[in-house]
C-alpha cells in the first residue's frame, strides 16, 4: 500500500454497519492500515477520533459485537482504552502490531515509539480492561536485528504472554525505508527465529487454554463441520484466532450460545452447550 491515509466518512462507516445489522449480521471487524488514525483528515476533527466511530457503532441495534484490529501503537489515542472498557458490545479485544521491542529495531524500522512508551501501553491495555485479550504480530530478521535483540523480544514474548500473536520474517520489499539496509540476516536464521517465537508463544496458549477449562464463555457460531458446531469467543477473531469446537446439540450458524469449556489444546477449545 501506498499514499496517505484517508479517514472513512463516519455516516458511510454507520450506514454499512446499519445494512449488514438489518441482515442479521451480529459482529462487525474495524479494520484500515491503522485504525488509530480515523479523524487526523476529517476537518470536523483533526485528531485520532476512532472512539466516536466506536460509540456511534455501539448504538446500532443488532450488533453485538464489535472488534478492533490494526490499531498501531504509535500515537494511540489514549479515550480508546475508556471506550472499549466501558462500552458493553465493543469486544475487549485490539489487536495492536507491535512489530518489534528492542529500541535499536523500533528506530532503524521508524516505527515512531519506543520500547517504555510502547511497553507501558501494552500493560496499560492489560490492567485498565478486564479480561482484554491482546493479539499481536512480530517481524523478525529484520536487517538491523542483532542477535541481542531477538532474545530482547523473545524474552518479552514469554513476559507479557499475548493471547494471540503471529510472527513473520522480514521481506525485502522495493520503496520502503528498509530497502536502503542490506538484507544481511540469512533466510535459515530468519525461519529459525520465527521457529523460537512461535514455540514460546505455543507453550503460552497451552497455559492460557487450559485455564479456560471449565469456564462458561459466549461463543459465536461460525459453520458446521462434520460432527461439530465451530465457534468463537471474544477473545477471537474471525479466520485468524482460534476456535471452539461443540458437538451434541442442534445449533443455529450466526447465533450467540453460552457454552462451558471441558477440554483444550494449543490453539483450540472444545466446549459443550449450556442447557438453560
Amino acid at each position: 500500500m501506498r499514499g496517505v491515509h484517508r479517514s472513512k466518512p463516519l455516516q458511510e462507516i454507520i450506514m454499512e454497519a446499519q445494512k449488514l445489522a438489518s441482515k442479521g449480521v451480529k459482529e462487525i471487524v474495524i479494520i484500515g492500515q491503522d485504525t488509530t488514525y480515523w479523524g487526523l483528515d476529517i476537518d470536523e476533527y483533526k485528531k485520532r477520533s476512532l472512539s466516536v466511530v466506536l460509540s456511534e457503532l455501539s448504538k446500532i441495534k443488532g450488533i453485538e459485537w464489535i472488534r478492533l484490529m490494526y490499531a498501531y501503537p504509535s500515537r494511540f489515542p489514549e479515550d480508546l482504552i475508556s471506550t472499549i472498557r466501558d462500552t458493553d458490545n465493543i469486544c475487549n479485544y485490539i489487536d495492536i502490531p507491535v512489530q518489534h521491542i528492542s529500541d535499536n529495531v523500533l528506530k532503524s524500522m521508524r516505527r515512531g515509539i519506543t520500547k517504555k512508551a510502547l511497553t507501558d501501553l501494552l500493560y496499560r491495555l492489560k490492567n485498565e480492561i478486564p479480561g482484554i485479550a491482546v493479539r499481536t504480530t512480530l517481524i523478525t530478521g529484520y536487517p538491523d536485528e542483532t542477535d541481542e535483540d531477538f532474545t530482547e523480544l523473545l524474552d518479552f514474548v514469554k513476559e507479557f504472554k499475548f493471547d494471540r500473536l503471529g510472527v513473520f520474517t522480514y521481506s525485502h520489499e522495493d520503496g520502503t525505508y528498509a530497502a536502503n539496509i542490506p538484507d544481511r540476516i540469512p533466510q535459515k536464521e530468519k525461519l529459525n527465529r520465527q521457529k523460537i517465537l512461535l514455540d514460546a508463544q505455543r507453550e503460552i496458549s497451552v497455559r492460557k487454554n487450559l485455564e479456560s477449562v471449565g469456564q462458561v464463555v459466549k461463543v459465536l457460531i461460525d459453520r458446521k463441520e462434520s460432527d461439530y458446531y465451530i465457534g468463537r469467543s471474544y477473545k477471537d477473531s474471525p479466520e485468524i484466532d482460534q476456535e471452539i469446537y461443540i458437538s451434541g446439540s442442534e445449533l443455529d450458524i450466526g447465533e450467540f450460545y453460552d457454552v462451558r469449556i471441558f477440554d483444550a489444546e494449543e490453539f483450540d477449545l472444545f466446549g459443550e452447550i449450556i442447557i438453560n
